[in-house]
């Protein structure tokens, strides 16, 4: 029986140098760099959407909406991901060209290969950013949309939108009805 290779552990600043000389994003947690897969039609076109929708919404506010290339860095789990879509309207976050950390709004389209990991554990890292308010999880499949919001108390709620339904974004005051949300999406 062979041995387990050695696994690559890369120090944060490692990591950093080494992914901006990538033709590919990878996200990073705590030593570990994970590639990102390509997204299919549906999911692009979905983050499109929100990520339209949001920046009219906000225009002329301190508010900024960030698509999937830019990077968020999660200090307490020494990690960098790429949501798909993120709000932030921190002064801090204004000031970095490169890298947001204070999002009050994350949102991720679901894709089946991911879906689990963004249900878990990537949402367990997200909800120690103090500032996120709101984590929204769009099914492609079941055109659903879950949003959970941190309370008064620190607790998470999940607010169900089925199909059909219009979302609302309570921390940015935004509704987006499902056929703003899909449309142009190609049926899978």
């Amino acid at each position: 029986m062979g041995l387990a290779a050695d696994k690559a552990i890369f120090t944060a600043a490692d990591f950093l140098t080494w992914e901006n000389a990538q033709t590919e994003r990878h996200e990073y947690l705590d030593g570990e760099v994970f590639a990102m897969a390509g997204a299919e039609d549906r999911h692009v076109t979905v983050a499109m959407n929100i990520a339209i929708a949001l920046r009219q919404h906000l225009s002329g506010t301190p508010c900024r909406t960030y698509m999937s290339d830019m990077r968020l860095h999660v200090e307490a789990c020494n990690a960098y991901f790429y949501p798909d879509v993120l709000v932030t309207c921190s002064a801090q976050d204004h000031a970095s060209a490169l890298v947001k950390t204070e999002p009050k709004l994350i949102i991720e389209v679901l894709s089946p290969s991911t879906a689990a990991y963004d249900r878990g554990l990537k949402f367990s890292h997200y909800r120690s950013l103090p500032s996120l308010q709101e984590y929204a999880l769009v099914d492609l499949d079941s055109r659903s949309t879950d949003v959970y919001r941190k309370g008064a108390d620190g607790l998470w709620v999940l607010h169900p939108f089925v199909r059909g339904n219009t979302v609302e974004l309570a921390s940015v005051a935004l509704q987006i009805s499902a056929a703003q949300l899909f449309a142009d999406v190609l049926k899978a």
